[in-house]
């Protein structure tokens, strides 16, 4: 439950590195609440009143964990020694959302780099 909320604690810190179990248990958390939110506005007659898809707590949550989910996005490039600029291929229609999803799930370096120590806390030598 820690790893889920740790991009929260960390809501517009787009510096350092994050692990991938941090990104993909936010995202795990992200999309059970989404559908619980999801269940509720439909049992309230809420389902597409805002946007025709989505009810209004949906769109208050997706904005509200906008930004934290950008700057997880940011750190995981960063734990794989990569610019957190990377983030704009997700503006690629269908292509560019894949190819982020493929980064996300790819090791991190390991031990420090360019931008920060190895959130996994390992030591470069033990790899050399």
């Amino acid at each position: 439950m820690d790893y889920m909320l740790m991009p929260l604690r960390r809501y517009a810190e787009f510096s350092g590195r994050s692990r991938r179990k941090e990104y993909w248990m936010f995202l795990l958390g992200v999309v059970i609440t989404a559908i619980i939110l999801s269940i509720i506005e439909a049992m309230l007659g809420l389902s597409g009143t805002v946007t025709g898809a989505y009810g209004p707590l949906t769109l208050l949550l997706g904005l509200a964990l906008l930004i934290p989910g950008l700057a997880v996005q940011v750190r995981r490039f960063h734990d794989q020694n990569r610019t957190g600029w990377l983030v704009l291929l997700n503006l690629i229609p269908f292509l560019g959302g894949l190819i982020v999803l493929v980064f996300m799930g790819l090791e991190g370096t390991r031990g420090p780099n360019r931008y920060g120590p190895d959130p996994k806390g390992a030591d470069p030598q033990t790899f050399a």
